[in-house]
């Protein structure tokens, strides 16, 4: 059984309807955020009798400029960082001295589920931007600290759950796909400029040729 994960319910909604169509798969709303997030998914795993084969978070995110991703473009997780720990000077975020960062704030996603996932997108003609996603427990409202997070760690966009997520799965080895489309570029905040609704539409539709897709190798 796959697990869809999404932050809100305004995520989730459009793809409720899968269910139907596909019974080996579940459904949680994660709640926004890491906390949130990581209790959500813990308890889930942790009291859920049906095994999960693999967990597919989704949902919108905000793009890095002058990575080569635009407003609505689909993007898929190489690794997930947490962005904020540490100490935010004004002009930059300072490691503790004690963190140590690949350990606790890096996590490779499993590598054939994205090979998988990226296979079966690009033959439907879909065609997302691969890299590293950073999670934030605040948003970034200004370009300037959105650029350092981007420059600090080569990453294409920034989101809220996706590396409570990883870090669960990495715990409970599971496999975990992360797909997000871009609601918003990380700029100085202008919310005249968001396509939320867009956003949501186009992770749907990439969740939903997912799961045909992955069905369709169970057949094979």
């Amino acid at each position: 059984m796959f697990l869809l994960v999404a932050a809100t319910e305004e995520e989730m909604r459009p793809v409720r309807g899968l269910r139907a169509v596909y019974p080996d798969v579940d459904l949680l709303v994660s709640g926004v955020g890491p906390l949130e997030t990581t209790l959500s998914l813990c308890r889930y795993l942790s009291q859920n009798r049906t095994p999960v084969s693999g967990v597919i978070s989704f949902g919108v995110a905000g793009g890095y400029p002058a990575k080569g991703v635009g407003l609505l473009n689909l993007c898929l997780a190489r690794k997930e960082v947490v962005g904020d720990l540490g100490v935010w000077t004004g002009s930059e975020i300072i490691d503790f001295a004690w963190l140590d960062s690949r350990a606790l704030k890096e996590f490779e996603l499993d590598s054939e589920f994205l090979r998988r996932g990226l296979d079966i997108l690009i033959k439907q003609g879909m065609s997302p931007v691969v890299g590293t996603f950073v999670s934030v427990s605040c948003v970034s409202g200004t370009a300037l600290r959105g650029n350092w997070l981007r420059d600090r760690y080569d990453a294409i966009c920034e989101n809220m759950e996706g590396a409570a997520i990883a870090r669960v799965c990495k715990s409970f080895a599971l496999p975990c796909l992360e797909l997000r489309a871009i609601s918003n570029m990380v700029e100085d905040r202008d919310l005249g400029k968001w396509q939320l609704s867009g956003a949501i539409t186009q992770c749907a539709q990439a969740v939903e040729i997912l799961l045909t897709g992955l069905a369709g190798e169970s057949l094979e």
